[in-house]
């Protein structure tokens, strides 16, 4: 501002064959630099005491101030028309710019090759096709049809409003083509979905020799990311390092996001740590894949990194963090990292809203939850669905379809992803008649077609239940073809009724579709132990142990001062553990104390009883109390996440020390909440 002001200042008013020079010298100052509107007047005030009246150079600047200038322009010209429509393009108003062009044409002006591509452009992001037709029929009358850049906003015009066949015919007829014309083309293939073609006509604009900018990269690393093609993603980044294009942080972002929505998440650290420059979308784009990758404890450390170099997050990081807090169960730390943002930007905000409501929900806070849900300015169906899902996750099944209710008085119609909400609401309770009413309400009354999904509560609600022939019946009846997940929930109820005919029909569905997931031998393991048949069950594990199948191992975290900390069966890795354990033998004497006997039978292996015993006592879930109930205060809840299902004797042994310690215990496991409190769990012992 001083530098224009000094410049203005000593720019003295000229006479006679000086005038052009010093507007000369005026010019080269206000295209130098992207200047403040502030600054701009300033330019403009000197400008008209030299006595030009010529605003065009103006026109690009400030859009409201450039309306202004031009309308107070006493006999506009073609140029201030096209610098005009280019100024209120590039401000992105274009409803503006297409109104400008007409009033051009009243007033009986001939558009040129300059103002074509500004106002088909503007068309174009407005998918305008109608005005778009009416200006291509008037460009043929004018004969610039043979201009490459007016035939690449027809192309672009043509491709983003859906018009393909139109696209490709012109685009054929181009005697010259550029990478503005190949990038709307395969743009045009993107936004219709044609993903594969996008790709096939990047390749082809490689074979006629064309050198892509960023754009074009960009657009096929989008559509490889959305096809989950990493192979032809990684082909991309090798040409892209080539041309010494991945310095470019709109590219290596867009690398980022790929190798993250792929799974590929050491190539996308890769190419993370490799940039120079990182803005808040990289970042955002890297822990929000760590996150959805089953990498929360990452996720966060990333984000701390975020923090220590001083990068305000935004909406997308935000979300991704509070996605990592409520996997880990961290509401100590989904709380902190609240304070980045106002409470007013969740409560505005549906996506940042619908973060807030699960994290709380699945850290088992769900007073919390609906504290935000009451609050919420905007509930869209996805608002309206976290919430629903929150509360039939734990067990609050009545406030579930209480709430449910709630949305059909106010006409919100729900989708398929609420009745996952309510179905899971039936399973975890046991309620098979409304879980049926609800499953048949879907098309009845709603017109949704149950998706697989929707199959599978339903054959985990009926298998839990022992309706074990008519879950069976149900799968044969399913109009899609069965995964592992339905035939999972079968074996899940076979296991509970102890039908060994069926679970071993089953695994072997199942093991075609998994060959390689332990879960499903280690099921059907436990149903032969569970009756005796130590034999097969031993079988079973030698079948595993000869296929390399090593069974998943079960682990707790718990969150303690803003740290996450993990325990194994008999794990002896904590700083703690001496203190750990020996708090672990006081608790054993107090539960045997109170009546508590081990449940030997869910130690699945033919040992001695008193070898059992031991086992029992060091899994995770017990451990990860234990170290609770020595770092915290009486009054404070304890919060456990185990990765496996919580085993009937813990679920015995908690509800006990729930009510010896005087404690609420919430432990999260792969299948639901279950909250401890006075020796009793929410889920009635059925889960």
């Amino acid at each position: 501002m001083a530098v224009v002001a000094t410049a203005i200042a000593t720019t003295s008013v000229p006479s006679g064959r000086l005038l052009s020079a010093a507007a000369l010298d005026l010019k080269n100052l206000l295209f130098k630099e992207s200047l403040p509107f502030s600054d701009l007047k300033l330019i403009h005030g000197r400008y008209l005491r030299l006595g030009l009246d010529d605003c065009s150079s103006f026109l690009t600047g400030h859009p409201a101030h450039a309306l202004l200038l031009f309308s107070q322009t006493t006999k506009p010209n073609l140029f201030h028309y096209n610098t005009a429509i280019r100024g209120l393009v590039s401000a992105n108003l274009m409803v503006e710019a297409v109104h400008l062009y007409s009033n051009m044409r009243r007033e009986g002006f001939s558009p040129d090759n300059f103002t074509f591509p500004f106002v088909l452009k503007a068309c174009a992001c407005l998918l305008d096709l109608e005005t778009g037709v009416k200006i291509h029929a008037q460009l043929l009358k004018t004969g610039f049809e043979l201009d490459v850049f007016v035939k690449t906003g027809l192309v672009s015009l043509y491709a983003k409003c859906g018009g393909l066949d139109d696209a490709q015919k012109l685009f054929d007829e181009m005697p010259v083509t550029n990478v503005v014309s190949w990038t709307a083309m395969i743009s045009g293939y993107i936004t219709q979905g044609k993903l594969k073609e996008s790709i096939e006509v990047f390749r082809k604009s490689l074979e006629m020799g064309l050198k892509p900018d960023s754009f074009t990269i960009v657009r096929v690393l989008t559509a490889c990311t959305q096809l989950g093609d990493v192979n032809m993603g990684e082909w991309i980044h090798e040409l892209v390092a080539e041309k010494d294009m991945d310095r470019n942080v709109f590219v290596a972002t867009s690398l980022v996001d790929m190798y993250t929505k792929c799974g590929r998440m050491e190539r996308a650290r890769h190419v993370f740590n490799g940039m120079v420059h990182k803005d808040v979308v990289t970042w955002s784009a890297m822990i929000g894949g760590y996150s959805s990758n089953g990498l929360p404890k990452e996720a966060l450390e990333l984000f701390f990194k975020m923090e220590a170099e001083n990068i305000k997050p935004d909406c997308f990081t935000m979300v991704g963090v509070l996605s990592a807090c409520s996997k880990l169960g961290a509401l100590e730390l989904g709380e902190r990292v609240t304070q980045y943002m106002e409470m007013n930007d969740f409560v505005s905000n549906p996506v940042l809203g619908t973060a807030l409501i699960d994290m709380y929900a699945k850290c088992g806070s769900m007073a919390r939850s609906w504290v935000i849900f009451e609050r919420m300015s905007e509930r869209d169906l996805i608002v309206w669905n976290a919430m629903i899902n929150g509360l039939s996750m734990t067990g609050h099944e009545k406030a579930c379809f209480g709430l449910f209710a709630q949305m059909e008085k106010l006409h919100v119609s729900p989708d398929g992803n609420t009745f996952i909400g309510l179905l899971c609401a039936c399973t975890h309770t046991g309620l098979v008649e409304d879980g049926r009413a609800y499953f048949n309400r879907m098309g009845q009354v709603y017109c949704l077609s149950p998706r697989i999904e929707h199959y599978g509560c339903m054959v985990d609600l009926l298998g839990r239940n022992g309706l074990l022939e008519e879950a069976y019946q149900l799968i044969k009846e399913m109009p899609m073809e069965v995964n592992a997940v339905v035939w999972g929930a079968l074996l899940g109820g076979c296991r509970i009724h102890r039908n060994i005919d069926l679970a071993e029909h089953v695994l072997k569905k199942l093991i075609v579709l998994e060959p390689q997931n332990s879960g499903n031998y280690v099921l059907l393991s436990n149903i032969y132990a569970l009756n005796g048949r130590w034999d097969e069950s031993e079988k079973l594990r030698l079948t595993m142990k000869r296929s390399g199948i090593q069974k998943t191992r079960g682990f707790s975290w718990v969150e303690l001062n803003a740290a996450i900390h993990e325990f194994h069966v008999g794990d002896n890795s904590h700083p703690m553990s001496g203190q750990i354990y020996s708090k672990l033998d006081e608790l054993t004497k107090q539960l045997k104390a109170a009546g508590y006997t081990p449940r030997t039978e869910v130690v699945l292996f033919d040992i001695e009883n008193e070898e059992k015993e031991h086992s029992l006592e060091h899994h995770s879930e017990k451990v990860a109390i234990a170290f609770l109930l020595i770092n915290t205060q009486p009054e404070e809840t304890i919060r456990v996440v185990k990765n496996l299902r919580v085993c009937n004797d813990c679920h015995s042994a908690i509800k006990l020390i729930s009510k010896i310690y005087c404690r609420e215990i919430i432990v999260r496991d792969n299948n639901r909440f279950h909250c401890f409190r006075e020796g009793a769990c929410t889920c009635n012992d059925y889960w």
